[in-house]
């Protein structure tokens, strides 16, 4: 008698392929005045992530952010990153893909995002600024929930 495999659950795979600065900016826009003030800025963050698919199982995902240092209404410093990275990614339903995409790439990317913002700030002569923590599965859950209220209040009579 044949005896029967017993059914697997199919598993996705990923792989880094690569991780690489895409685009960095940094503008010291006051400077030398503001690197002698004393140092309490406001600091603006915007972040922001893309994928594309390149081949078959080739995506790239990038991740986005500026920020902007505000001291006494100037802006003091400008800083924009595009940090991407290519993945192998196979075996995920779509729904799993969009999420991989969206979420656990961008938490392989953002220490890397982080380290090129606090050298860069650094650098240009203004003490390190640390990024804290970005819970990448948590903004993906929160879209994921506007979109399915969204189709809701379009057809509510105002």
């Amino acid at each position: 008698m044949e005896k029967k495999k017993p059914a697997t659950k199919q598993q996705g795979h990923l792989e880094i392929k690569r991780v690489y600065l895409k685009d960095a900016s940094f503008e010291s826009l006051h400077a030398p005045d503001s690197l002698e003030a004393e140092w309490h800025p406001h600091i603006d963050i915007n972040l922001q992530s893309s994928s594309q698919k390149l081949r078959e199982t080739l995506y790239e995902v990038v991740l986005h952010i500026t920020i902007a240092a505000r001291q006494d209404e100037k802006r003091i410093f400008l800083v924009e990153i595009e940090q991407g990275g290519t993945f192998v990614i196979s075996g995920f339903s779509d729904k799993k893909l969009e999420s991989v995409l969206q979420a656990y790439c961008p938490n392989i990317l953002f220490p890397f995002v982080r380290e090129t913002i606090a050298n860069l700030v650094s650098k240009g002569g203004f003490p390190q600024l640390l990024l804290g923590p970005v819970n990448f599965e948590a903004v993906y859950r929160q879209k994921q929930q506007a979109l399915q209220v969204e189709p809701q209040e379009i057809g509510k009579p105002h």
